[in-house]
This record gives structure tokens, sequence and C-alpha cells, in this order.
């Protein structure tokens, strides 16, 4: 099994990236068809939903699936990185909910009803798992004794890993 490499999103990319988008693609293509021609080899790669905002599945969906992003050697795990202390600063989210809503809901909304999201159905079915990333090093405080639920999480703290679990 090769090193568990971080695929760059579409996201991650300039907004005006049409072309940059589809050179990451044609990359990713090539990464793909090497590991099929090894036969043997298969790999976990990462890929990342930052919570920002409603279509993000959807744009990455997109992504994958026209530009046919899938092999039977490739499975995607989804990272989901913990900024929401970023995203209150610069007012992208109000609470943290905004994030587990941007995060989850799309994600029941095509398990609910495949055929009205097509693209994300088909991306799903090659998604192993999921991931938060954060700074490992980073101390967490805890700030309450018992947790809010997260439409009433707007500190501008973002909340322990236990909170995510719970």
């Amino acid at each position: 099994m090769q090193p568990n490499w971080r695929v760059v999103s579409p996201q991650d990319l300039p907004q005006d990236g049409q072309l940059h988008q589809r050179a990451l693609a044609e990359l990713t293509k090539e990464l793909m068809t090497d590991l099929e021609q090894s036969k043997y080899q298969n790999c976990e790669w990462r890929i990342s939903i930052y919570g920002r905002s409603l279509d993000e599945w959807d744009r990455l969906a997109k992504w994958i699936t026209t530009n046919k992003l899938y092999s039977l050697n490739v499975r995607w795990l989804v990272q989901v990185p913990r900024l929401y202390d970023v995203y209150k600063a610069n007012g992208s989210v109000h609470a943290f909910e905004d994030i587990v809503r941007n995060v989850f809901q799309p994600l029941f909304e095509a398990t609910k009803g495949p055929k009205s999201y097509p693209e994300l159905h088909v991306f799903l079915q090659r998604v192993i798992g999921f991931d938060t990333v954060d700074d490992e090093s980073k101390t967490e405080r805890c700030i309450y004794k018992k947790f809010p639920y997260p439409r009433l999480w707007d500190t501008k703290q973002s909340p322990p890993y236990s909170y995510w679990y719970a």
C-alpha cells in the first residue's frame, strides 16, 4: 500500500481555477492509471470538505464524476479540517451548527434521494471514511462544563475533539 497522501481538493484551488482543476484532475487520473497497471497496489487518498457552504459536496462530486476520477485501486477518505475558529473570526459561520449542517445535510439528502443527487451518490460509493484534522500540538481548553448544542456554540474557540465525537 502506498503512503496516504492528501489529494488537493478542487475547493483548495482558486475559484476561477478551471484550468487548475482540469490539470489536477489529469494528474490524479494519471496516478490512478499507474496504480491500476501495477495491479496489486491500492491507495486511500484524502480529500477535504470544509463545511463552509452546502454546495461543497456537489462541487466536489461533480469534479470527481466529470473527470471520471474513480478506480478500483483508489478509495477516498474525507477530511474535515477543524477550522471553526477561523470561519467564526472571518464571519463565514455564525455557530458550529453551520459547519455541522454544511458537512452532513448534503450526505443525508443524497442518501435519502440518490436520484436527486446522482453525482454525489456515485462519489459516496467510493468514500471509505471520515477524519477530522487539526494541529494536534495545540492544547485544548474546556470552556464549558456541559457542552451546548451546536446551534448555541457561537464562541470564538473551536469545539474540542470530544465535542465532535459527541
